[in-house]
Parts: structure tokens; sequence; C-alpha cells
């Protein structure tokens, strides 16, 4: 079964991440941030080597964000981002082929321990399962 497995973030995640703290995230160190892209990029390394990585991705940073939403008019209405309103988005993903719900979960668990400095955010990872046919419905 192909699973869909996401991280979220805020566009103050992002830059927490540049050393800019805000409340709430506190700033990261590069130490921090190379510790998180080497976590990250293990978990990657293995599920690779196991044959369950399809493909997985980091996402550019909520400021980079374009909405595109059809006006009462019948036009696009095209908004570019990030929006104080706006609360966590995708920051990254995981498209897996699992043999099990359970087997997924556990590579969620491994995500949720990815280092970050004290007081930062924990986020939820996501599991979605891919539809692959009308049946899946």
């Amino acid at each position: 079964m192909k699973y869909l497995v996401m991280v979220q973030g805020t566009q103050a995640d992002y830059e927490a991440m540049r050393g800019k703290a805000s409340p709430g995230s506190p700033a990261w160190s590069e130490q921090e941030v190379q510790a998180m892209y080497a976590y990250m990029s293990a978990i990657n390394d293995d599920l690779s080597e196991t044959g369950e990585m399809i493909d997985g991705q980091g996402l550019a940073e909520p400021a980079h964000t374009r909405t595109v939403t059809l006006g009462d008019d019948g036009k696009a209405v095209i908004t570019d981002g990030p929006y104080s309103e706006t609360k966590e988005l995708m920051a990254g993903y995981w498209l897996l082929e699992c043999e099990s719900l359970e087997r997924v979960t556990e590579i969620a668990d491994r995500i949720t321990r990815c280092p970050q400095p004290e007081g930062a955010p924990n986020y939820p990872v996501v599991i979605r399962p891919v539809m692959e046919g009308a049946g899946d419905i």
C-alpha cells in the first residue's frame, strides 16, 4: 500500500532555522540545523535501502506559496503567501510503499524524534493512504 507521510511547519519555523527567533519558535543554531538534516537524510537512506521510498522532498517556505482559487466571476484569484491567519502548512513529505499501516506508523514515530532546539514546536506527522483506484474511496 502507498502512503503519503507529511510533516508540518510555519513560516516562523523556517525563519527560526535561519536563526531568527519568534514566540514559540526559538532560533536554531547551525549545528541544530545540520543535525536535523543529517537525521532526515539517514531516514531517507534507510527507506531507500528497504525499497519503501518512492519519493520524499522538503518544501520551500510558506513565503513562496501561491494559492489559486475560483472567484465569483469565474476568474482565477491568485494570492501569494504567507498569511497571518495561516496555521501549519506541509513542510515536507515522503511517498512510501509499505507492507502495512503499522510499518508506516513506525516510520512516522521515527520522524517525530527528529532533533530540534529546546522549546521548538512539535507538530504531528500525518499519514494518509494513497487511493490507487476508484474502489479505494
